[in-house]
């Protein structure tokens, strides 16, 4: 499956962000908005791949500003204003009826991006979503952690996909520098959380599936369960032997989850 990078340029009321490059598209049919979590893109390009490959999809993957090394505006500091950034970024492809799916902060970013509502989006997945504030139910402070007990926190099967940073290249380890610098500005000064969120989103309009690793030790299922509470009419499923990021530990039943939610939401608009 080929992918493929444009020049885009974004004007915003606070100024323009340039995403030249830094946008992944690959696949033909129903469009997906995919967001990445703290980790960075590589942690849902495999998934991006499977989608468009398996599926009917048009899948978009942006890199959020500041992650690998890509260039941040003074001006783009929160969760909100990168939604806003995503909004303008589907107005400028011309699509409408998008399926939102995000990640861990890439889940808040879909949040916000439902919050804003509109004809574009046909329905939003988040997936281990950080955000909101749960009494009792605090999401892990990925700064005060080790990247390897944070791994073991991430997954079902900490012992396969753990990581040992004494391997990482120095590039590697630059772009692990980057994105932990950028998730620091994104995730502002309450633990990878907005306290207004929550209250929020009992504005959504658009049809959300919370979609919850039952191993998640980051936000833990009852973290989830207040999500979907939260929004709505929200559907809320649990995925078994998975923990935080399963579009890496099982890939094919998110596939599942996200494709069946899509089609269920979906217009059927003409692809454009």
């Amino acid at each position: 499956m080929t992918s493929t990078n444009r020049a885009i340029t974004l004007t915003l009321d606070a100024g323009d962000v340039d995403l030249s490059f830094t946008v992944d598209e690959r696949g033909k049919g129903h469009p997906f908005l995919l967001l990445h979590g703290g980790g960075g893109p590589q942690t849902v390009t495999g998934f991006a791949g499977l989608l468009a490959g398996q599926r009917p999809a048009r899948v978009i993957t942006p890199v959020h500003p500041g992650f690998g090394g890509t260039a941040r505006p003074d001006w783009l500091t929160d969760v909100p204003t990168l939604a806003q950034v995503y909004g303008r970024l589907l107005e400028e492809l011309g699509l409408e009826d998008v399926t939102v799916v995000g990640n861990s902060i890439g889940g808040w970013i879909a949040a916000e991006i439902a919050l804003l509502g509109g004809d574009r989006i046909g329905g939003v997945v988040l997936v281990n979503a950080v955000g909101i504030q749960v009494p009792g139910h605090p999401v892990a402070d990925p700064f005060a952690l080790t990247p390897a007990e944070l791994s073991a926190l991430s997954f079902h099967d900490a012992d396969r996909f753990r990581i040992d940073p004494s391997t990482f290249s120095a590039e590697q380890r630059a772009t692990a520098a980057a994105n932990r610098a950028a998730l620091q500005v994104y995730s502002g000064p309450h633990a990878m959380a907005d306290p207004t969120l929550r209250e929020r989103l009992a504005k959504v309009t658009v049809p959300v599936l919370v979609a919850w690793g039952e191993s998640d030790q980051v936000a833990d299922t009852e973290y989830g369960r207040a999500y979907a509470a939260a929004v709505p009419g929200a559907e809320f499923e649990i995925l078994p032997r998975t923990g935080h990021m399963p579009q890496i530990e099982t890939p094919g039943q998110l596939l599942t989850t996200v494709w069946d939610f899509a089609e269920a939401h979906t217009n059927h608009r003409p692809a454009r």
